[in-house]
């Protein structure tokens, strides 16, 4: 039975996914006796079988035995398949070996950035046109980009994977069709291996279970965090139309942010000009989601 849109439902569904993934951002400063690598390597291999367990529920199988068909009539698509998991595969690895190092504020800008990038993205590859406001929200970016370069020269790599990476898999995946949650399933699937290698690799927490069990409650309270994100973004979806969603997708950033700097990271004086920029842009761009979701509502 089809269930009726509860705007107020997929908001708080949401907002509550945007708290678990900055939980779990500050998560890994409980883990710190573990690599990036092999908190990477637990959260994929405890969080798969829960998507598979959540698509089983909502009845989204189908979609996964279609582009399981897929791999079979269409050339080049596993090649497709291997790309994509890497690229979200960096982007999880990231999420998790950054705020260990020192890159969490880097972290949240790329957060913040992204939504920019995707509009550019977006104007380039899939030749759509951009508003009045979305070219305004580009400049003030644009300007807080040379600031990075030129003035305090802080333009650092993991910034520019968030902000870049995830506009590329999305493009990827939209063009390849398997932008659902099935297309998610085969990226985390074939990104076990790897999780398997991290795991065995690293060997802390199997060589540690049996003198300290707080070290396996603290891994699997990590892969029930991310599972449960997942979930509360999945389920907030179909409650939610487009312009509510793209607004909703700044909540991350603001409470990256948050945990970055309670985690001991500062913003130095050089970088004041790039943030307020960015942050112009992305008032920018809520606006226009405003004005939009206001339009819709009242026509």
């Amino acid at each position: 039975m089809h269930t009726p849109p509860n705007t107020s439902l997929g908001i708080t569904f949401n907002v509550i996914a945007s708290i678990l993934f900055a939980l779990m951002f500050a998560y890994t400063s409980l883990l710190q006796s573990l690599h990036g690598n092999e908190i990477y390597g637990w959260r994929i291999f405890l969080t798969f079988p829960c998507l598979t367990l959540f698509i089983l529920i909502q009845g989204n199988w189908p979609q996964v035995i279609n582009i399981y068909q897929r791999l079979y009539s269409e050339r080049y698509f596993f090649l497709t398949r291997l790309i994509s998991s890497f690229l979200i595969g960096f982007q999880l690895w990231l999420f998790m070996w950054a705020p260990s190092h020192g890159y969490g504020l880097d972290i949240s800008l790329g957060y913040f950035m992204m939504p920019i990038t995707m509009v550019i993205v977006g104007r380039f590859a899939f030749k759509e046109q951009m508003s009045k406001m979305q070219k305004i929200s580009c400049f003030f970016a644009i300007l807080g980009i040379i600031n990075m370069l030129i003035l305090s020269k802080t333009l650092t790599w993991p910034t520019l994977v968030i902000c870049f990476g995830y506009p590329i898999y999305f493009w990827l995946r939209q063009k390849t069709n398997t932008n659902n949650i099935a297309g998610l399933w085969f990226d985390m699937m074939l990104s076990i291996p790897v999780s398997l290698f991290f795991i065995m690799n690293g060997a802390i927490v199997l060589d540690q279970s049996h003198e300290n069990t707080q070290i396996i409650w603290l891994i699997l309270g990590l892969g029930l965090i991310s599972a449960l994100a997942l979930a509360f973004q999945s389920l907030s979806a179909p409650h939610l139309n487009l312009s509510l969603f793209g607004l909703l997708v700044y909540v991350e950033p603001i409470l990256l942010l948050l945990v970055a700097i309670l985690l001991g990271e500062t913003i130095a004086p050089a970088e004041w000009p790039t943030y307020i920029a960015i942050w112009c842009a992305v008032l920018v761009l809520i606006v226009e989601g405003i004005l939009s979701f206001k339009r819709r509502v009242y026509n």
